[in-house]
């Protein structure tokens, strides 16, 4: 696959509107860790990324005409995968965020946690505790992934 400096290199990149992006590109710098890789225009949109994760990217971009900030129902979430989701989670709400699900323990092997940000979207911040095959706890698995995936 060819890679363009330009363009994220995630094969699958949310792109979150958002009615700052110099504001959000700050908060998820600051909460979550992201880096910004192309600016486009001051207040157009952004490249984010994970440092240590290379193909966890997202875009933050501006209202337009036919992109619109999230209303009351929500539409989407966005799960990211973090080392310590208590830790995540209090500083999400010290910097204006929402807790919507508390933390707690899942039968699957994660530690989960739901965040409203002061952008309008939801993330869903996993933390995984153990190995679980999804047939222990009543999923089925339909083409396993590569290992170490």
């Amino acid at each position: 696959m060819l890679f363009n400096r330009s363009a994220p290199h995630a094969r699958v990149t949310p792109v979150l509107t958002v009615s700052d992006v110099r504001a959000a590109v700050a908060w998820y710098a600051e909460v979550f860790g992201f880096v910004e890789h192309v600016r486009i225009g001051e207040s157009h949109r952004a490249q984010l990324g994970l440092p240590d994760a290379p193909a966890a990217e997202l875009v933050v971009a501006e209202v337009r005409p036919g992109r619109r900030t999230p209303g009351r129902e929500r539409s989407h979430q966005v799960m990211l995968k973090v080392a310590d989701v208590e830790r995540t989670v209090a500083t999400a709400v010290a910097h204006g965020a929402h807790v919507a699900d508390p933390v707690h323990d899942w039968e699957y092997g994660e530690r989960q946690a739901a965040v409203d940000d002061p952008f309008g979207h939801q993330w869903v911040l996993n933390q995984t505790l153990v190995d679980v095959a999804p047939e222990e706890w009543g999923g089925d698995t339909v083409v396993p992934r590569p290992t170490g995936a």
